[in-house]
C-alpha cells in the first residue's frame, strides 16, 4: 500500500468535511479528527495494484461511508463516555445474538460478548501506552453491526485456538515457513440467510458472487483435500495425526494444507473473473478488503468459508 500523494490531501478533507455534514450526530468530531482514518481506508481501498483513482473515485468512494457509524467509532477512540455508552447501548443486543450463534452454552455466549467488549474498549497498549482496540480496523464501508459480528467471529476464533493446540514437528524451521495457521470463522454471510448487509463482502451481489465461485472450485477438489479440510479446520486434529491418518509426515500434510488453500484461491478468483466478469482491481479490492477486516490472510478466509459450504453441501 503506498502512501496518498499530497495532490489527494484536498480531496479527503472536502470529502470529510461533508461526511461531518451528512452525519446525524458527528459527536463533536472536526475534519483534522477524521482525516487520519479516511486517508488509511482511501490508501487500503483505491491504492491497490499501482492504481491511481481520479479525485472523484475518492470523492465517491468517502461518500459510501456510513458517517454516523464511523462518527459513533472514532468518538469511542477519543475516549468520549457518552459515544460509548451509545455503541453498548445500540450494539450489546447484535453482539450477544452473534455469541449465541458461535457458542455451545449461554454461559459462554455471555463471556464471549463480554470479551468483544473487552476487546473493543481496549484493555491492552502499545509501547506507547496506547490502547489497542480492534475499533481502529472499522472503516465505515459496511454496517457497524456486521462489523461487530465478525469481530465475535473472530474473537471466538481466537479463543478457540488459544485454547487448542500450537503442533510442533521436527522440522521447525520449515513449518514455520509454511504452515498457516487456520481461522474457524463463524461468519456465515456467504451461507446463510442472514440480513446482514456487510458481514463478509460489500454487497449481496458480490457475495453471491463469491459464494457461487467457492463452489465451483470446492466441486474440483478431490476427496482427500475435503477430508483434510474438515479434519484439520473443523475436527481440531493435529497435523501428525492427520499426516498418520494418512500414512506421511506432518510437515507433508501442513504443505497439503497450504497447496489446498492456495488452490482455493486462486481458483476463487479465476472464477470471479472469467464467469462473472469481475477485473483484477474488483478481485483484489472486494477480496483483501473481506480478509484484512477480519485480520487473517486471504488464502485462510477463503479456506474457512470453503469449509463452511463443503461442511453444508456434502458433511452435514
Amino acid at each position: 500500500m503506498s502512501p496518498l500523494p499530497d495532490k489527494y490531501l484536498p480531496t479527503i478533507d472536502e470529502a470529510a468535511a461533508h461526511l461531518l455534514a451528512r452525519a446525524e450526530q458527528a459527536r463533536g468530531l472536526d475534519v483534522p479528527a477524521i482525516r487520519s482514518r479516511l486517508t488509511g481506508a482511501v490508501e487500503k481501498y483505491l491504492f491497490v495494484g499501482g492504481e491511481n483513482p481520479e479525485h472523484a473515485d475518492i470523492i465517491e468512494f468517502i461518500e459510501g461511508i456510513r458517517a454516523d457509524d464511523l462518527c459513533l467509532i472514532l468518538a469511542c477512540e477519543r475516549g468520549d463516555e457518552k459515544a460509548w455508552e451509545d455503541l453498548v447501548a445500540n450494539f450489546d443486543q447484535t453482539v450477544r445474538s452473534a455469541a449465541r450463534k458461535i457458542a455451545s452454552n449461554p454461559e459462554d455466549a455471555d463471556d464471549l460478548a463480554s470479551s468483544i467488549w473487552a476487546e473493543l474498549y481496549g484493555l491492552r497498549t502499545d509501547r506507547d501506552g496506547k490502547k489497542k482496540s480492534k475499533l481502529a480496523y472499522y472503516s465505515g464501508r459496511g454496517s457497524l453491526a456486521g462489523w461487530l459480528r465478525a469481530v465475535v467471529s473472530q474473537l471466538a476464533v481466537d479463543q478457540f485456538r488459544k485454547s487448542s493446540r500450537f503442533v510442533q514437528i521436527e522440522e521447525d524451521r520449515e513449518f514455520d515457513a509454511i504452515a498457516n495457521e487456520a481461522a474457524l470463522s463463524g461468519i456465515d454471510r456467504l451461507t446463510s440467510s442472514t440480513d446482514d448487509p456487510e458481514t463478509m463482502v460489500s454487497d449481496q451481489s458480490s457475495a453471491d458472487d463469491i459464494s457461487d465461485a467457492l463452489k465451483e472450485v470446492i466441486g474440483r477438489l478431490d476427496a482427500e483435500d475435503r477430508l483434510l479440510m474438515k479434519l484439520y479446520y473443523f475436527d481440531d486434529l493435529k497435523l501428525k495425526d492427520i499426516a498418520a491418518a494418512f500414512g506421511y509426515h506432518e510437515a507433508t500434510a501442513s504443505r497439503k494444507l497450504t497447496r489446498v488453500q492456495d488452490e482455493i484461491r486462486k481458483g476463487v478468483e479465476k472464477e470471479l473473473k472469467n464467469k462473472h466478469g469481475w477485473t483484477d482491481s474488483e478481485v483484489r479490492r472486494h477480496l483483501s478488503d473481506t480478509a484484512a477486516g477480519l485480520g487473517i490472510d486471504l488464502e485462510t478466509m477463503l479456506a474457512t468459508l470453503a469449509l463452511l459450504i463443503l461442511l453444508q453441501d456434502y458433511w452435514l
